[in-house]
C-alpha cells in the first residue's frame, strides 16, 4: 500500500502544496508549483491521459499505476468509503456511449433488506457536457448545437434506465458571466414555463417517462428579473416547478451579481414518482444551512448543478456533496461543466492581472455521494459524461436511524442563537 501511495504522490489535487516527485518515468518534472500555477511544460506520464495539458481524472490515473488488487481495493475503499459496485449496462447503452464520445459510468449503491419495507430502487444520472459551438457564434447556433448534444446523451441515459436526471448549471450556453458583458449574452435568459428549453425538455422527459432537472438562466417576465433557475419536469413532460440559485458568488471572475438576483423560492423540495429531489445550485454547496434546509424538508436526493474551474474549487469539490449527504441523510450529486471555455473579448479578474479571453479550466467530476459516506468514483476531467447510480433511497431513513443526526441535532438550540445573531445588538458568547 505505501509503495502504491509512493506512487500517486505527484497526482496531488491542484491548489495543494505538493510537487512532482521522481518516482514516475516522466519526460519533464516541472507541471505544478507550490502556488498552484501551471507551467508551460505538461508531464507525460506512462498510461495517464492528458487533454490539452489536463489529466483525464484521478481514477485513470490509479487504474494506470495501481496494478496490484488489493492496493487498488483499499485506495478505493479510502477514497470512496467501499469499493465501487459496478452496474452492468446493456450492450446497447454502452455502444451509444462509445460512437458520441461520452464517457459512461454506472454504479449501485444498495441498501439493508427490510421486513417492513420493499427496496425503492432509483437510477439518477448526471450529464456533464462541454459547449458545442464558438462563443462567437450566433446564440440560436450555440444553443441548438447544446440542445442537439444533450438529446443525443438523454438518449444514452433513457437505454441505461436512468428515472430522473439533471443537466449541469445554466445548460443552454456558455457560463459567460466573466465577461461581464450584457449582449448578447442576456439573450440566452428565457421563461422557466414556456421558454425554448422547456419544450424541448419537456418532450424528452415525455418520451423517456424520466424526470429532468433543467437549470437555466430565467428571464422572469412578470417583474422583468432575471434569475439562475432550475426547471424540473416531471415524467409526462408536466412542468413541476422552479428553485431559484439562493447564494451568487463574489470571487474571482464569478461575476454573476451583473447579471441576476439572489432567489426567492426558499428550499423546495419536488415529490416526483421516483422520490423526493431538490436543487441546491452551484455556489449554495458551500453554504450548509442551505444543504440542511433541503434535508428538513424531506429530500431523499440533492443534485448540485454547477459550473467551477481547477484553480479555485477543486480542493473542495471532492468534499462538500459528500458532506451534505453524510449530514442530511439523502443523496447528494455533484455534476460539474466541463471543458475551456474562450470568449470573443478579453476580461479582466480585478486582482491585478493581465486581462483574458478563458475562465479556467471546468473540471467536470461528477459524482454521487451517499448517506453512509460513500461516494462513487467521479467523471471525466475533460469529456463530457453521463453518470448512472442505481441507489436504494431506504438508505436515507437507515442511515438516519443509525446515526440519529436528527435526533441530536438541538434545532431550538441553534435556532435561539442565530436570531441572536442576525441582531444588530448581538454580542459574541467570549469569556476572558
Amino acid at each position: 500500500m505505501a509503495a502504491a501511495l509512493n506512487r500517486l504522490r505527484h497526482l496531488a489535487v491542484p491548489g495543494s502544496p505538493w510537487k512532482i516527485v521522481s518516482s514516475l518515468s516522466l519526460t519533464t518534472r516541472s507541471f505544478r508549483s507550490t502556488s498552484g500555477a501551471r507551467d508551460s511544460t505538461v508531464p507525460k506520464t506512462s498510461g495517464v491521459g492528458y487533454v490539452d495539458g489536463e489529466i483525464e481524472s484521478l481514477e485513470a490515473a490509479i487504474h494506470s499505476h495501481v496494478s496490484d488488487s488489493k492496493d487498488k481495493g483499499e485506495m478505493e475503499r479510502i477514497l470512496y468509503g467501499a469499493s465501487p459496485n459496478i452496474l452492468q449496462l446493456s450492450k446497447e447503452a454502452t455502444t451509444k456511449a462509445k460512437d458520441i464520445k461520452v464517457d459512461l459510468k454506472a454504479f449501485k449503491i444498495g441498501a439493508a433488506t427490510e421486513q417492513t419495507r420493499a427496496p425503492r430502487v432509483v437510477r439518477i444520472g448526471a450529464i456533464q457536457n462541454k459547449i458545442c459551438a464558438p462563443t462567437d457564434a450566433p446564440v440560436i447556433e450555440q444553443r441548438n448545437s447544446i440542445f442537439r448534444r444533450i438529446e443525443e446523451i438523454i438518449e444514452v441515459a433513457a437505454t441505461a434506465g436512468v428515472n430522473v436526471v439533471c443537466l449541469q448549471e445554466c445548460w443552454t450556453g456558455p457560463f459567460f458571466f466573466c465577461t461581464r458583458e450584457k449582449q448578447p449574452w442576456m439573450e440566452f435568459a428565457e421563461s422557466a414555463r414556456n421558454g425554448d428549453s422547456f419544450h424541448f425538455i419537456s418532450e424528452l422527459a415525455r418520451k423517456h417517462r424520466m424526470v429532468i432537472v433543467s437549470p437555466i438562466l430565467e428571464r422572469d417576465d412578470h417583474k422583468n428579473t432575471i434569475w439562475n433557475t432550475a426547471v424540473v419536469v416531471d415524467q409526462t413532460g408536466r412542468y413541476m416547478g422552479k428553485h431559484r440559485k439562493n447564494h451568487i458568488p463574489r470571487v474571482g471572475d464569478f461575476n454573476e451579481s451583473t447579471y441576476y438576483m439572489e432567489g426567492n423560492t426558499g428550499h423546495p423540495v419536488f415529490e416526483t414518482i421516483y422520490g423526493k429531489i431538490a436543487i441546491n445550485i452551484c455556489y449554495g454547496r458551500h453554504h450548509p444551512l442551505n444543504w440542511m434546509m433541503f434535508g428538513l424538508n424531506g429530500a431523499e436526493i440533492v443534485f448540485n448543478p454547477s459550473a467551477t474551474v481547477g484553480k479555485l474549487s477543486e480542493p473542495l469539490w471532492p468534499i462538500e456533496a459528500r458532506n451534505a449527504a453524510i449530514a442530511n441523510h439523502y443523496f447528494a450529486v455533484g455534476i460539474n461543466r466541463v471543458g475551456t471555455e474562450e470568449f470573443p473579448n478579453e476580461f479582466t479578474s480585478g486582482d491585478g492581472g493581465p486581462s483574458k479571453k478563458k475562465f479556467g479550466h471546468f473540471y467536470g467530476s461528477s459524482y454521487v455521494a451517499a448517506p453512509d459516506g460513500s461516494r462513487t468514483p467521479g467523471l471525466s476531467r475533460v469529456q463530457d459524461g453521463l453518470l448512472v447510480t442505481e441507489v436504494d433511497l431506504n438508505m436515507c431513513q437507515q442511515v438516519r436511524d443509525k446515526w440519529l443526526f436528527n435526533q441530536t441535532a438541538r434545532f431550538e438550540m441553534y435556532a435561539d442563537c442565530l436570531e441572536d445573531y442576525v441582531d444588530e445588538d448581538f454580542e459574541p458568547q467570549v469569556i476572558n
